[in-house]
């Protein structure tokens, strides 16, 4: 008979442990979310962020503290990607565009804790590991775990030394791991600011500082030091160069503000100020009665001239080709005190006769290269061919403009790229192509923005992030000659 009896627990067997489920953390899962909607649908940050964030506070209860975070965890993030992506290549077994991207998105959340933020190691592993059993499950986790984990052998720096090349052998590529930017556009930036090391470094570096937020306060719908004693408890200081410019200094969600939902401000880089006031002072020969902004979509520039032309007794026409931007600009300069109007229009087929304005402004369609610290994920959308789709219309607007404006009136040509291929390589076809009957001359720009150091040689004028503080617009100004 065989006694088949129950052999007694040995200490080393003892009953697994009861499944715990995972722990949602509402900030985390938000910035996932952000993140998979700029992967997944190309959105920008800057337009998914603050409806995500404006639901949260509704349901979840999010304070301000709450918000700041999933900012920094989402924009921190897309800002260093290249040099995470380059961190992460060395710590998993495969290429990386075979992991999944969300399991990437997630390991690049826990990569910017890790390397970019001061939340303690262990903190950051152990979050990311439950955002991974909450949105990926409890398999995949485990794989995020153990890449993680390898993360914390070193900082940031330590990483640094190993995933870059040395300067001295590829300083383009050594630059671009370390300052998280694709190596065209390294080479692009550093081209058009021409100088050394330091310069493009500091460029680099600054590209990837969050701007703070500058809002203008529009004329004759708000004065500038109504606006900012109004906001003093949001950190309101006067701008560094605007004279209807107000920073503030401690962030916060510009869109809640009573100025800017009544319309009377709105939020606008201290850098496109600076080219529309440029426009609207230059100094012409003859009537100063009709404006033109050509490609006014979103609106903001046209908001801003539209208040300066009204206070000359002036009126703007602001055209914008897309019907759904046209609405934006409609919307923008709603509450004008002066005459205006808003049109459906290409500028490259204007409806208008020609010679019709006394001022022309066209901020032309481009790269955005220039704005890289306010959509950090336009640096990996855009490609180098990107720059052959652009130049036929960049062109085009400008011929157009040339011929919308009176002989003696004056054209701004402005693009928020510093590419060399967009900004002076377009003004000099349009002037060499323009032929007899339409000719122009540039006009000097810099004494248009007084106070501004480091414009440099003229006359066209460049703003950098590092210099200045702004985006990196590019003006050109052409008075018509014949």
């Amino acid at each position: 008979m065989n006694d088949q009896r129950r052999r007694p627990t040995s200490p080393s067997r003892r009953p697994g442990r009861p499944y715990r489920r995972p722990q949602k953390d509402p900030v985390r899962i938000l910035a996932f979310d952000a993140l998979r909607a700029v992967d997944e649908r190309d959105a920008y940050a800057n337009l998914v962020l603050p409806p995500l964030l404006r639901k949260a506070r509704e349901q979840d209860g999010f304070d301000d503290r709450d918000a700041a975070l999933a900012t920094e965890l989402v924009y921190g993030t897309l800002r260093r990607q290249g040099t995470y992506d380059a961190v992460l290549g060395a710590c998993v077994d495969r290429p990386l565009r075979e992991v999944d991207p969300p399991v990437l998105d997630v390991l690049s959340l826990g990569v910017h804790q890790l390397l970019g933020t001061r939340i303690p190691s262990h903190a950051a592993v152990s979050a990311s590991v439950e955002l991974a059993r909450v949105v990926l499950g409890d398999g995949r986790a485990k794989f995020v775990n153990a890449v993680l984990r390898k993360v914390t052998q070193h900082d940031l720096d330590g990483w640094l030394e190993r995933v870059a090349p040395p300067y001295d052998e590829d300083p383009e590529d050594h630059l671009a791991v370390v300052h998280s930017h694709p190596r065209w556009v390294v080479s692009a930036l550093w081209d058009s600011l021409g100088g050394g090391r330091a310069g493009i470094e500091d460029l680099l570096e600054a590209d990837n500082e969050r701007p703070e937020v500058t809002l203008v306060a529009r004329p004759g719908r708000i004065a500038v030091d109504a606006l900012r004693e109004g906001l003093a408890g949001e950190g309101a200081v006067a701008g560094r160069w605007s004279p209807y410019a107000v920073r503030l200094t401690e962030g916060g969600e510009p869109g809640a503000l009573e100025a800017v939902r009544e319309g009377r401000a709105g939020v606008q880089d201290e850098g496109s100020q600076l080219v529309a006031l440029a426009v609207a002072n230059a100094p012409l020969d003859g009537p100063d009665a009709r404006w033109l902004d050509g490609c006014a979509g979103p609106g903001g520039k046209a908001a801003l001239l539209a208040g300066l032309a009204a206070a000359r007794g002036a009126a703007l026409l602001a055209a914008e080709r897309q019907p759904h931007r046209a609405g934006l600009v409609a919307r923008a300069l709603d509450g004008n005190p002066g005459p205006y109007q808003v049109v459906t229009a290409d500028g490259t087929r204007p409806p208008w006769r020609p010679g019709s304005f006394d001022r022309v402004l066209v901020d032309v369609p481009c790269t955005g290269l220039g704005a890289l610290r306010r959509r950090p994920e336009a640096r990996w959308r855009r490609r180098p061919e990107d720059l052959a789709g652009f130049a036929p219309l960049q062109r085009a607007l400008l011929a157009r403009a040339l011929e919308s404006v009176r002989v003696g009136g004056v054209v701004g040509y402005a693009t928020c790229s510093p590419h060399l291929a967009e900004t002076r390589a377009v003004v000099d076809d349009v002037l060499r192509g323009a032929g007899p009957a339409l000719t122009a001359e540039l006009v000097d720009a810099r004494p248009l923005m007084p106070g501004v150091p480091a414009l440099g040689e003229g006359p066209d004028v460049q703003l950098w992030p590092h210099l200045h503080g702004t985006d990196a617009m590019y003006l050109a100004l052409l008075r018509r000659t014949g």
